[in-house]
């Protein structure tokens, strides 16, 4: 599909995405409590009417319905209105509601979930194809990955990345073929991975898009400490660590200090968040949930936003000042070095 934000290569594929994209956890319900379908379609609509290009899903969310819900929404779209799909494999469950999700990047199981994600999103090619976690099955990940690039020869997936690895295991895969994109935990207050998976990404080519840039709604204008006490028991937020005394309360410390920022900028909180997990040397992108078409107004201005120099020092000193998270606190430039944004063009 065509778009007028912004854009940046992924990895050395012929990809070019927004620098936001549209995640799709939530609206599988499940860890989430429930969610509305129609709210969930007209959210996923709002934001490829804005421009962004992308939506990454798992099968794992909602135990496929997640998955379910993006097929939905691509139904009746032509090839030049749909956007990029992004799903993965690697966390199988058990049928009963509660079973046990193990870990398991098996040949045979790595082309089962292929499969049936194909058939869930109705769709005959998987634009972005990824590892959701190491295996703990035993099996080892160079076998794993070479069952990802027989994938990517049948042309049933565009091209192969993985989420939540660390630099050492992006080292064993990507001298077998190439990895095109990591998927890590990247917000203000969930900093670790600046300080050796990015680097090591924007030295490989290896694209990143950031999964949790608001570090699940506390990075918002409209978060509170009222909010957390009012989450439902099925609400996975309700016992994380970040939405626990004392973090959740040094987390909004650090949100508030952002609310200066974002007046400067006439733009929403959400927005001058992501916008920081974005001023990082090899970020691609940035995946962000939304549950309805409101959600999508709060953190589309991210797209198109840059922080200078003295945006980028104040969140530094504001980190600093309230102890939130963890890991390195800025950005060496406010841009992406050695990298000029990529045309704003259709697949």
């Amino acid at each position: 599909m065509k778009t007028s934000l912004p854009v940046r290569q992924l990895g050395t594929t012929d990809m070019n995405i927004t620098r936001v994209g549209v995640g799709a956890w939530a609206i599988g319900g499940d860890e989430w409590g429930r969610q509305n379908d129609d709210d969930s379609v007209a959210a996923m609509n709002h934001a490829i009417e804005l421009g962004v290009n992308w939506i990454d899903t798992a099968p794992i969310y909602g135990r496929g319905h997640s998955e379910e819900i993006v097929g939905r929404f691509l139904q009746g779209k032509s090839a030049d209105q749909r956007p990029y799909v992004f799903t993965k494999c690697g966390l199988v469950w058990e049928k009963k509601k509660g079973g046990e999700v193990r870990r398991v990047l098996s040949a045979e199981s790595i082309r089962r979930e292929c499969d049936t994600s194909l058939r869930r999103l109705k769709i005959d090619r998987i634009d972005l194809y990824q590892f959701h976690w190491p295996d703990e099955s035993g099996v080892p990940v160079e076998a794993s990955w070479r069952v990802m690039e027989q994938l990517e020869q049948e042309g049933k997936v565009r091209a192969i990345g993985v989420s939540n690895f660390d630099t050492s295991l992006l080292r064993k895969i990507d001298s077998l073929k190439h990895v095109q994109s990591l998927q890590p935990p990247f917000s203000l207050v969930r900093r670790d991975v600046a300080a050796t998976e990015i680097p090591w990404c924007n030295a490989n080519r290896t694209g990143v898009i950031a999964y949790s840039p608001m570090q699940a709604g506390l990075l918002t204008d409209t978060f509170s400490l009222e909010k957390v006490r009012s989450m439902g028991e099925d609400d996975w937020r309700k016992s994380a660590v970040y939405f626990q005394t004392p973090h959740v309360e040094k987390n909004i410390a650090l949100r508030d200090a952002l609310k200066p920022i974002s007046t400067r900028h006439n733009t929403t909180v959400a927005a001058v968040a992501l916008a920081w997990v974005l001023a990082w040397p090899g970020m691609t992108g940035a995946i962000v949930g939304a549950r309805s078409a409101a959600q999508v107004d709060g953190w589309i201005d991210a797209a198109k936003l840059t922080l200078n120099g003295a945006d980028l020092d104040e969140i530094a000193a504001a980190i600093e000042r309230t102890g939130a998270g963890t890991g390195p606190r800025r950005p060496p430039s406010p841009k992406r070095e050695g990298a000029a944004e990529a045309p704003a063009e259709a697949r």
